[in-house]
């Protein structure tokens, strides 16, 4: 009886390189993109936090909630790529 897995190439199941948005990057790159993006997020739970507790005007409130969101899609975004991009 034939094995079926010695028939099979194994290396169908691993990435040999890097296949994300961020391929053509070095990976010490690829690595500050992940911690701009962490710190975006850092960033925008701080925002969030002063426009709830500090920031007494709604419409700034709101203004400062909003560039927040921003900020926070931006770096889920960055680190969105920076996954993709993982195996390299």
């Amino acid at each position: 009886m034939i094995n079926p897995f010695i028939l099979m190439d194994m290396n169908a199941f691993v990435l040999g390189s890097a296949r994300g948005p961020l391929a053509n990057m070095s990976p010490l790159d690829v690595m500050w993109v992940s911690f701009y993006s962490i710190a975006a997020m850092i960033l925008s739970i701080i925002m969030v936090t002063a426009a709830r507790k500090w920031i007494k005007n709604s419409i700034l409130s709101s203004l400062i909630r909003l560039i927040a969101f921003i900020i926070f899609i931006i770096g889920t975004l960055l680190m969105v790529l920076v996954v993709s991009t993982w195996p390299s």
